[in-house]
């Protein structure tokens, strides 16, 4: 291998991203540093990390992070003085053409359809960021590769004149080493990880466990990710109130541990409603809980049943019907037997299918 002095240095940028980002710090960045001299600039960096030693804040208003952060991301360009940048959030594509004109190379990589996506945003999503982010996106795809997490994101970015890909976020392999869960009979639990919010279905969660209980009084909903909904709106909620003492909220944590509490879980829940770019999207969770060794609960979406029912590994629901939740639910508790196999059956459809593309990452970047 190159001594790092004759590396390509490569910067993974993005201003939203967490200094814990599963895909950024545990797939993008290991792969490349056997290739490439690496640094990540994310929010809220731990100056703990070897390769990461740059701190920058984090800050939920777009205007803050453009006015504080973009140019401490400049500051840290010109220190670092990078071959390639490697940006993950649209805001930052004015200060990539920056880059660009100091001589790097642009990767950007697309994790959402915003054409779909900013009419559902209640924030960050004025008049004037609109309008620039389509005047910026439309020149980027002059300028930039691509990198895409879905395919059908190639249908709104039919015009590119530089090298893309679609890179899936599936799961790492190294999941598939974890043991297997076994569920805990005396508390019935399900496992969530994910962001917490109304489009995600976590209303129809709470009114299946309300029925749930009704057979289980013991039953448990462990939940991981950001409460993207009004607390007072929570707490209003009758749902809510028949349920609480069922719920366990952790927040965001990173995901090495959160996957250590699958370890009795009877099955992982990942529900989108087809909203925005929902119905085009691979809940990134689903493919985790596969690797886990977990049966699933997913939506009844065609692009998620053709992964699901193949391999039998669980069951798909409408994220809107929650007497259909809370039946498949209160089928794994009394069938906990039936779910070491479910769950085997999607650990070896990870290790087929459904696994990290490090090959892609890597001939994007050569291209």
């Amino acid at each position: 291998m190159q001594s790092p002095s004759l590396l390509r240095r490569v910067l993974l940028l993005s201003t939203v991203h967490p200094a814990t980002d599963p895909r950024i710090v545990g797939k993008i960045a290991p792969n490349l540093a056997k290739h490439y001299e690496v640094k990540i600039l994310l929010p809220s960096q731990p100056p703990s990390l070897e390769l990461w030693d740059v701190r920058m804040p984090f800050f939920k208003n777009l205007l803050f992070r453009v006015l504080l952060c973009h140019p401490l991301a400049f500051a840290e360009f010109l220190r670092f003085r990078p071959h390639i940048v490697h940006i993950f959030v649209a805001e930052l594509l004015p200060l990539a053409f920056v880059f660009r004109w100091f001589g790097a190379e642009v990767i950007y990589e697309v994790q959402e359809n915003l054409y779909k996506k900013i009419p559902l945003k209640s924030y960050n999503r004025g008049w004037l960021f609109e309008r620039l982010f389509r005047f910026f996106d439309q020149k980027a795809r002059r300028t930039f590769k691509f990198i895409f997490t879905e395919d059908a994101y190639l249908t709104e970015y039919q015009n590119l004149e530089k090298s893309y890909a679609v890179i899936h976020n599936f799961a790492s392999l190294e999941l598939l080493s974890i043991p297997s869960p076994v569920p805990d009979g005396q508390h019935p639990t399900f496992f969530y990880a994910g962001v917490i919010s109304y489009e995600r279905a976590f209303d129809t969660m709470l009114k299946a466990l309300v029925l749930v209980k009704e057979k289980y009084p013991a039953v448990r909903l462990r939940l991981f990710g950001h409460l993207r909904l009004p607390k007072k709106n929570l707490h209003e909620s009758l749902y809510y109130q028949a349920v609480k003492e069922n719920l366990v909220f952790y927040g965001y944590l990173p995901q090495k541990e959160v996957f250590e509490y699958t370890r009795n879980a009877l099955a992982g829940i990942a529900l989108l409603k087809p909203v925005g770019d929902y119905a085009d999207s691979y809940p990134t969770k689903l493919f985790d809980y596969m690797a886990l060794g977990l049966p699933v609960i997913t939506s009844d979406l065609p692009l998620l049943r053709a992964v699901v029912e193949p391999v039998n590994c669980g069951f798909c629901v409408s994220p809107y019907d929650a007497e259909a939740l809370a039946e498949r639910m209160i089928w794994m508790i009394e069938h906990s037997e039936r779910l070491k196999e479910m769950g085997e059956d999607g650990r070896r459809a990870v290790l087929e299918k459904y696994h990290w593309e490090e090959g892609k990452l890597l001939d994007i970047y050569d291209a």
